[in-house]
């Protein structure tokens, strides 16, 4: 008689809005916060002078475009921590014996 190890608990799968939504709101937060930190010490023009000195951009489109890159940076790294926590048990499947 075959006794058969026991198979570890596999977490149940989440809705791809509920994934989206654990990545995109933390890092919502995240981003906001940077932009307000980041700006209380640099001006927008002052940066657009020194970075793109031709391009004419107002103030509020330095904080929109700041606002998406923290965005876009806090995201990879919820995303990057989302992929590190994700359980074991779905990718580490025992090899088969043949």
């Amino acid at each position: 008689m075959r006794i058969e190890a026991e198979r570890p608990f596999d977490h149940p799968r989440r809705p791809l809005a509920q994934k989206v939504g654990a990545i995109l709101w933390p890092s919502f937060f995240a981003a906001g916060v940077a932009t307000m930190v980041f700006f209380a010490f640099v001006d927008p023009l002052m940066l657009r002078d020194i970075t793109f000195p031709g391009v004419e951009l107002s103030r509020e489109a330095g904080y929109t475009i700041a606002f998406f890159l923290f965005w876009i940076a806090t995201a990879s790294s919820s995303l990057f921590t989302w992929i590190l926590l994700r359980p074991a048990s779905r990718f580490n499947r025992p090899l088969s014996r043949d």
